[in-house]
């Protein structure tokens, strides 16, 4: 018996702390590249704001997600359920919250460490390029695990 090929992934939900940052950063780069093929959505492990550095260095990239409503994992699961192939997890806070969460969820959950920009300190220019870092690094990691 052959083994058999990967699934394609139907469903994708990025999460990190707050969702403020990474996720809403990643959720809005999935959209603008696979949102025809594939259902992306975003939560946090907690509900933060979204913040604004993230939306300028989308911006620079072509992708307006201003319209991004930060949510907790919580109030995803009250408005359409956790019925997700994959979860990617971008901070150690979330990839616990979905680990707990997969004992009784059949989703497969990835850890992408990924920096958060928001500690990084010094003039404007120093941090966009600490959030430049992570959308560029996230936005690799995307395009690569989501063509198949």
């Amino acid at each position: 018996m052959e083994p058999s090929a990967p699934r394609k992934l139907q469903s994708v939900l990025f999460m990190c702390a707050y969702n403020a940052v990474r996720s809403p950063m990643a959720e809005a780069m999935a959209k603008h590249f696979f949102g025809k093929s594939v259902y992306v959505q975003s939560a946090g492990a907690r509900k933060g704001e979204v913040d604004p550095f993230a939306l300028e260095v989308l911006d620079e990239i072509g992708i307006d997600a201003r319209k991004h409503k930060p949510k907790s994992l919580e109030e995803l699961e009250e408005w359409e359920g956790l019925n997700f192939d994959l979860i990617v997890t971008l901070s150690p806070e979330a990839h616990h919250k979905a680990l707990d969460l997969t004992r009784t969820v059949a989703s497969d959950v990835e850890y992408w460490p990924t920096p958060d920009p928001t500690i990084v300190q010094g003039s404007r220019e120093q941090v966009l390029e600490a959030y430049r870092a992570v959308r560029d690094g996230l936005m690799q990691r995307i395009k690569n695990r989501l063509r198949a």
